[in-house]
């Protein structure tokens, strides 16, 4: 790879789930990638293992610890402002801690930067196709593309997979995305795109996001999304058009 990447991960009571050897079998295979693990807020044991990761890996990961939970969307944003001034990556991403995602799909991400200079923003998705292996459970699948579909008629994009916790950019958008709190705790990605709407409208923002199809996403056991947060989302997408539209 000819860019370097530091990924976000927030990590909030993850001490049992985090799969170190896999952040660390990528480190080690991928001398391109750096890790900035937010501890937000844990009480059971989280921040240790992620001392222990930076022990080990003090080059390659970062801890970020923070006091006081904030959710999601907090973590991220803290995560990225903090890698955007200590690492020279020129790209920043945020992925989930249980890695759902696996690291192997950065490749094909990054990719994307590579042969499409004028992108800028690169959203990972679980589309379900042949040779795909997307293992998520029905409901979520169902309430995902309701969801995804109120997404594209709020922010009048074709989006598939607004949700994906696998998101890559130019570092230079750090502070033009996440200078300012999210109103939400689990919708920022919305949020982050409207941002993009507003900083450089609507054709640009078409010209230079991409949505990459995952070659493999699993559900694991123990998010802290639960299908009541999914059953809120039109609501609290209503209360960002209000906003961004201003």
């Amino acid at each position: 790879m000819n860019l370097n990447v530091c990924l976000v991960i927030p990590c909030y009571n993850e001490a049992r789930r985090l799969p170190t050897r896999e952040i660390l079998d990528s480190l080690a295979t991928n001398p391109w990638l750096t890790v900035c693990l937010v501890d937000d807020g844990s009480s059971d044991g989280t921040r240790e293992v992620l001392e222990a990761l930076n022990r080990e890996r003090p080059d390659r990961v970062m801890v970020l610890p923070v006091e006081v939970n904030g959710g999601k969307a907090e973590a991220v944003r803290q995560g990225v402002l903090h890698v955007s001034r200590a690492s020279r990556s020129e790209l920043i991403g945020y992925w989930d801690a249980d890695l759902s995602t696996p690291l192997s799909e950065l490749a094909g991400m990054i990719s994307v930067f590579e042969h499409q200079p004028a992108s800028r923003f690169v959203m990972g998705s679980r589309v379900r196709r042949l040779g795909s292996k997307i293992k998520r459970r029905a409901i979520r699948r169902y309430l995902g593309r309701v969801f995804s579909t109120l997404a594209s008629v709020i922010l009048d994009l074709p989006i598939y997979d607004s949700q994906c916790g696998a998101k890559l950019f130019r570092r230079e958008l750090a502070e033009v995305l996440f200078a300012e709190r999210f109103m939400t705790r689990w919708l920022f990605d919305v949020e982050i795109l409207a941002r993009l709407i507003g900083q450089f409208g609507q054709e640009e923002v078409r010209r230079t996001t991409v949505e990459v199809p995952l070659s493999a996403w699993r559900e694991v056991g123990g998010s802290k999304l639960r299908v009541a947060h999914m059953l809120e989302a039109p609501f609290e997408l209503l209360k960002i058009r209000a906003r961004y539209r201003r």
